[in-house]
Formats: structure tokens, sequence, C-alpha cells
């Protein structure tokens, strides 16, 4: 399987703090930012825009996962691309013509991927697979950080590794809500390896230690 990413998600940084939080991730064995973009459409609450993804880019030694929670993500991609997205994932439920949208963030630099609500069925991505970097499974309902996993995920990601697998592909498998030292060894046993850890980590008392032990058990 490929090597483990731990992504912490910069919507749990502190923005009073947030040179010092993306610094802090710098240093740390993190692989990756996590950047949650949403518009107060696609769902009910409004994040950040371009200014802020600037400033963590500025700071940033690691690369950018933008996921866009947003509706016609296609309207802004150049624009994201331009202030320093290396992935782009894009929500299935939020674009009419999704081969386009994935085709435009390859054409605009980045790596593409799709993403999953938690109760749109794993087959739609049957024939899209091939032109995927990245799927992310959401184990919560997207909108709000610190929600509870939902245990349905599991069986989720083994439908998609059998998927992945059947079509000999290398494409990874990411989850995005809830991820902690509980329940990161199950996830990687069914077969997901790239992990968005928000509120686990930025609300630990010690986050570099808290990124350093998801890493380890990622691991194991």
């Amino acid at each position: 399987m490929a090597s483990k990413i731990i992504a912490p998600s910069m919507l749990a940084a502190d923005f009073g703090n947030l040179q010092r939080d993306t610094e802090m991730v710098n240093n740390s064995e993190a692989d990756w930012f996590h950047i949650d973009v949403m518009d107060g459409h696609f769902v009910p609450n409004i994040s950040y825009g371009m200014p802020v993804i600037q400033a963590i880019k500025k700071h940033a030694t690691k690369p950018l996962d933008v996921h866009l929670m947003i509706e016609k993500p296609e309207r802004y991609i150049e624009e994201f691309a331009n202030v320093g997205a290396d992935i782009i994932t894009v929500h299935y439920e939020s674009t009419v013509h999704l081969h386009r949208t994935l085709r435009q963030i390859k054409d605009a630099g980045c790596k593409a991927g799709i993403v999953l609500n938690i109760t749109t069925p794993i087959s739609v991505l049957e024939d899209i697979l091939p032109e995927c970097y990245m799927i992310l499974l959401m184990s919560i309902n997207p909108g709000f950080g610190g929600q509870k996993f939902e245990n349905v995920t599991y069986q989720r990601v083994k439908k998609l590794r059998s998927m992945i697998n059947e079509q000999e592909l290398d494409t990874r498998i990411e989850i995005d809500g809830g991820v902690t030292d509980k329940n990161i060894e199950k996830l990687v046993e069914a077969g997901a390896d790239t992990f968005v850890a928000g509120s686990h980590v930025f609300k630990s008392p010690n986050p570099t230690e808290a990124i350093k032990r998801l890493k380890a058990l990622s691991n194991v």
C-alpha cells in the first residue's frame, strides 16, 4: 500500500496565530496541509477563501491539499491553483460535469480528486476512478469540524479499496472527519492511506506529538 499521509486540517488552527500553526505543521511529521473551503451554500458554513490560503502558502513548506466544499467548483479552479493549491478535491455532489472539472484541475497543474458524502454510494466512482489521484471519503457530514466519526466509513473504505484494486490503480483514499488515534489503525486496515485530522491535532495539549502519534499508528 502507498505511504501513509497525515494532513492536519487548518480549519481547526488558531487564526489569530496562523503563521505559528503553519510553522508547527512544517516542523512536525505531517505530510500535507488540509485546506477546507466552504461557501455557505453547498455546506451550511463559511470557512475562508483565497487571502487565507495565500497566507498559509507563504509560510508552508509542504503541499496544500485543498478540499472544495462549494457549489460549481469549476468556476474557481484556476484561482485556487494560482494561490498555491497542490491537490484539489471536489465533491461528486457539487458539479454536473465532473469529468471536465477533473481535467480542469489537472490542466491547472494540480492533482485531482473526488470527495463523496457519507450517503453517496461508492459505486458512482466506477467509471471516473482512473481520472483520480485521490478519493476523499467524508466520515462526517461536511460543513463543521469536531463531529463524531461515522462507523459506516470502514465498510465504505473496504468497498473503495476493492474497486481500486480491481482496476489496478494506485488511487489514494483520504478520510476526513473525526480521525483520531482511536480509529486510524482500523482505517488503515480497511484500506485508507491518507488522513485529515483537525480538532484531534489542534485541540491537543501538544499538536506536534498528536501528529507524531497519528503517523506512528498509521504505519503499524
